[in-house]
């Protein structure tokens, strides 16, 4: 499918020159922490406009929903006659937040659950769609939860509603189809539903009839979710025969479709390599037809700690195991060109985060519902950075999940809600959409904790974009105690002038809350003057977007 408490906000203390160059804050709510002294001397971050490595997709930036636990009923759907304020249904606070982070593309309904969907039952008059079992039931986190939504789906929100959703925020939807339990037939239509013109056939009539006269025009459909797990338990050469037989001669209106196909778990390359050798066996123009290979990666809760109850240890494992995403994007690159020298086709990691244990919900029916603290916020700068750095081998990538469950960028119950870290990440990163990935050299000794061969890490890592004359840098400095002071170069160029944000705490364990939503939130100043070198103080645990203007 698809993690607690801050004594005060704080940024750091001290501004560096560097050549001519001056960090100065602007005023903020920020209390100011004291900063440990500065480690790594001698670490520098070069960035070499020179080796662009390509465009980063605003599609890197992607979302992911699912009917489980408190995603979608409470969290994205609240109904028209709610009390909660709404927008045709839908939750306002989310639609006016995720606005702020410009989303590009939203894959929904699942997940797991994509694959015991029918499409069918979600479009039509509400009070006429069926209730069906939701696909989590039998997860023992629901086993004594009351009947509701999360055990019993009400189909109130369907592809009409998902489909607006969109709209509202300003992103494209992604479908995942059902593969293991519904007909080759079943997908077409479903298709034709979204994508014929107004008034042509009888489907495009039922969605006019639903309200949506005008054709959707979705692109991005998935075929089947995780087809080797809970999408049918798929041998890589029975799918590559389902991937065949539902993608061919699929009607698409004037609008090229992009088939997602159901890729691996992880490092899995023997699922790649024997999916990709079956596809193509007969004949290689069938790599055409996939558009995207899924990738799903999810970094665990490490040690004995829950989400907000970790040590420090725990801290540097999860961080270490967030940044195998790099080795694995490498490893499945590698495996795809056995069969695709030419690398038409891209990896999309559309289910990605962290995944810690049950008991942090703000809900007992919210299954997997986490909160999510400061380290989380880092596993999603590392994850991002790493997208950035491999711009030119993804297509696509999409955190799971939005809300009230895996590292979710908010939390909601009823008509309270708030941020989590992680979206504060999203915010800041956003500023990449669009540019140009820089390849960009970290020369900073590494960190860790124990065991140090399980937990090492770079002591500064990030990536880097460039649109015109506008340079932005984003950084993770995951020393849970240390704050690293670096040199910044880039290489032909000299910094003009600058804005900086920092997302940090003085806690680790840091989080938001309904009653503290405003515990974790980023700062920002100004970088005045400029220079070819600029001397720059990373503070401990803590995300930095540097946005230069380049002279």
């Amino acid at each position: 499918m698809a993690h607690r408490l801050i004594p005060r906000r704080a940024f750091l203390k001290d501004a560096v020159l560097g050549g001519a160059a001056l960090w100065a804050a602007q005023p903020v709510r920020a209390s100011l922490g004291s900063a440990p002294l500065p480690s790594a001397p001698g670490a520098r971050i070069e960035i070499v406009p020179g080796e662009p490595i390509g465009l980063i997709s605003p599609d890197l930036y992607g979302h992911f929903t699912e009917h489980i636990g408190g995603v979608v009923y409470d969290g994205i759907w609240v109904g028209e006659d709610s009390p909660v304020p709404n927008i045709g249904g839908i939750r306002r606070a989310l639609v006016e937040h995720m606005r702020r982070i410009k989303p590009s593309v939203v894959r929904w309904p699942g997940g797991c659950f994509a694959d015991s969907y029918n499409w069918r039952d979600g479009i039509g008059p509400r009070d006429r769609r069926p209730r069906r079992t939701n696909f989590w039931v039998v997860d023992k986190g629901l086993r004594n939860a009351p009947d509701g939504p999360q055990k019993y789906d009400p189909n109130a929100f369907g592809t009409n509603e998902f489909v607006r959703f969109c709209r509202l925020i300003g992103a494209q939807p992604y479908l995942a189809a059902n593969l293991r339990s519904a007909s080759a037939r079943d997908f077409y239509e479903w298709v034709e539903y979204c994508n014929a013109p107004a008034g042509r056939t009888t489907l495009s009539d039922e969605r006019a009839a639903a309200g949506d006269a005008e054709p959707f025009g979705v692109r991005f459909w998935g075929v089947g979710n995780e087809s080797w797990g809970c999408g049918g338990n798929f041998t890589p050469e029975e799918y590559a025969m389902e991937f065949r037989r539902f993608t061919a001669w699929v009607p698409d209106y004037g609008l090229p479709l992009a088939f997602i196909g159901s890729g691996p778990s992880g490092g899995d390359v023997d699922w790649t390599k024997r999916f990709l050798a079956r596809l193509t066996e007969r004949d290689k123009g069938l790599l055409g037809l996939l558009y995207g290979w899924g990738m799903h990666y999810y970094c665990g809760t490490a040690g004995q700690g829950q989400a907000v109850d970790f040590t420090e240890d725990d801290w540097y494992a999860l961080l270490a195991k967030a940044n195998r995403m790099e080795p694995l994007i490498l490893t499945q690159w590698a495996a795809m060109a056995e069969s695709d020298p030419k690398h038409r086709v891209k990896l999309a990691v559309d289910e990605w985060g962290a995944w810690h244990r049950a008991g942090t919900e703000v809900d007992p029916t919210y299954l997997f519902g986490q909160t999510s603290t400061m380290r989380d916020a880092l596993v999603a700068a590392l994850s991002l950075d790493t997208f950035n750095r491999h711009a030119d081998k993804l297509a696509m990538a999409n955190v799971a999940q939005l809300i009230n469950n895996l590292h979710s960028l908010f939390l909601a119950r009823g008509d309270k809600f708030t941020v989590t870290p992680n979206f504060h990440v999203f915010e800041m990163y956003a500023a990449h959409h669009g540019g140009q990935s820089l390849r960009t050299e970290f020369s900073v000794p590494a960190v860790g904790g124990r065991p140090a061969a399980e937990t090492a890490l770079p002591g500064l890592s990030g990536s880097a974009s460039l649109r015109g004359k506008t340079l932005v840098l984003t950084v993770v400095n995951p020393h849970a105690r240390e704050t690293v002071e670096s040199e910044i170069a880039v290489r032909g160029a000299s910094v003009a002038s600058g804005q900086v944000r920092v997302l940090r705490a003085d806690d680790i364990h840091a989080h938001n809350t309904f009653e503290a939503p405003r515990a974790v939130e980023p700062a920002g100043g100004t970088l005045k003057g400029g220079g070819p070198t600029i001397l720059h103080r990373f503070p401990p645990a803590s995300v930095t977007k540097l946005e230069l203007q380049l002279s």
